[in-house]
């Protein structure tokens, strides 16, 4: 009788129910992950490791630092694992308020979210760090009379905030399709504003990068352009139909 009265309480109950089941699976996935901490740290370490001088290596510098660590690390490792769940929560949540022909692309939309986000977080992973922290750390040692000694807590917080500015790139091909499915943009309006595009992508990778030199700010600028490109692409063959010309001159 109550949701009788008072309809608006429904989606409150609605969005209770998709947090709890959402939290409940990060919750889980993050016990499976602390147990698995100290392994996890060495492979995302590894990068690192490989670029720092023979008589140098990663420290603590109090005691707590490695237990905070490895919570940290088991936090976001646990996000990944549990990401497929989030998303299709975060989706069950929007999917009454859109189009009926929309909703079936559930499936789809979860899907290529994790598949462009894992992606991203591989790539730059695996191409991209060697070479940033190889700039950075001769950078530093450039100088002379200094010794490369990383804290763990300050190397973990670098690592995962490049593992999530690369991964959000990537899903950009995603947000682009998804907007595109909902007429908000189309594939004439995104070539329109393309150069738009590149500055926000150069702007993205000074804020989202640690170093101030050029190199590390392209390497997460172009895969921001060629994504947005891709984005382009997908609007084009899966995007709603073109909006009106009067509406692209405003």
């Amino acid at each position: 009788m109550v949701n009788e009265r008072f309809p608006f309480t429904l989606p409150l109950e609605e969005l209770r129910k998709r947090l709890i089941i959402a939290g409940g699976a990060w919750i889980l996935a993050f016990f499976v992950c602390y147990s698995f901490a100290e392994q996890l740290f060495l492979y995302l370490s590894k990068p690192l490791r490989e670029v720092l001088p023979g008589n140098s290596s990663l420290v603590f510098l109090s005691a707590t630092e490695p237990f905070f660590t490895y919570l940290k690390i088991a936090a976001m490792a646990a996000l990944i694992v549990s990401l497929p769940v989030i998303l299709w929560q975060v989706w069950a949540f929007a999917a009454p308020a859109l189009p009926t022909h929309e909703k079936r692309f559930g499936v789809a939309f979860v899907a290529s979210s994790c598949l462009f986000f894992s992606t991203g977080t591989y790539f730059g992973f695996t191409f991209i760090f060697p070479l940033i922290l190889s700039v950075l750390v001769q950078f530093g040692l450039g100088g002379g009379g200094v010794s490369a000694m990383l804290s763990m807590d300050a190397y973990l917080s670098l690592s995962l905030h490049l593992l999530l500015a690369f991964g959000m790139v990537f899903e950009l091909p995603v947000v682009i399709v998804l907007l595109a499915r909902l007429g908000v943009v189309d594939h004439l309006w995104l070539r329109q504003n393309r150069k738009y595009m590149v500055i926000v992508a150069f702007v993205f990778g000074a804020l989202f990068t640690p170093g101030p030199d050029v190199f590390s700010q392209c390497a997460l600028a172009i895969p921001f352009v060629l994504l947005y490109e891709v984005g382009i692409l997908g609007a084009r063959i899966l995007g709603a139909p073109s909006l009106p010309e009067s509406a692209l001159r405003q």
